[in-house]
């Protein structure tokens, strides 16, 4: 086999000519070849659309992030929206008191699949410094998170590397299932 004009039967050489690719310019036009499930990951990367459900002083911070500053649109999550029939991405930014429970679990199942969640601050993540009976402790009783932001309260930075973090988790198709329920129902059930 050390003798070059010797291959084998199916074995291509450097001199085959293949039309289809060696004559082909970009002006003729031609197929994309690609699969779905990978150019819908991409395009729901780069189009987060966060709703805006603030509850404490972490919401001043993620107000901070949208600003020119700190430039949320560079990853296609700059335009908070106000219904969660046009979010994918809830971001619960401060304490969570039981009281506001099932409003956040009616809107987390308003939201149009796919769907994530960023628990923002030490208070949404675990319930806060102070551990009392009225808040909830850890949002993840409620609705599942993808991703938790530490901190009390998260510089803005954080809240874009969890944006950087949850984009990569939707990018290999490891982000949690979007049809995923949590634990428990607030009715009981």
């Amino acid at each position: 086999m050390s003798d070059p004009a010797k291959r084998l039967v199916n074995a291509p050489s450097m001199t085959d000519y293949r039309h289809y690719i060696d004559g082909w310019r970009p002006e003729r036009g031609g197929i994309l070849l690609s699969r779905l499930d990978w150019l819908l990951r991409l395009a729901q990367t780069n189009s987060l659309w966060p709703l805006s459900f603030g509850l404490a002083c972490c919401a001043i911070e993620m107000m901070c992030s949208a600003a020119p500053r700190f430039d949320q649109s560079r990853f296609g999550a700059e335009v908070y929206r106000g219904t969660p029939r046009q979010s994918d991405l809830m971001i619960v930014a401060g304490r969570l008191s039981w009281k506001m429970a099932p409003v956040a679990r009616e809107l987390y199942e308003q939201m149009a699949h796919p769907k994530w969640v960023i628990s923002m601050g030490a208070c949404a993540s675990c319930g806060g410094v102070f551990q009392t009976y009225s808040i909830v402790p850890g949002v993840d009783h409620i609705i599942p998170v993808d991703v938790y932001i530490p901190g009390c309260p998260p510089r803005p930075e954080a809240l874009q590397d969890a944006l950087i973090k949850l984009q990569n988790k939707i990018r290999s198709g490891t982000a949690k299932n979007p049809f995923a329920e949590s634990s428990g129902r607030m009715d009981g059930s």
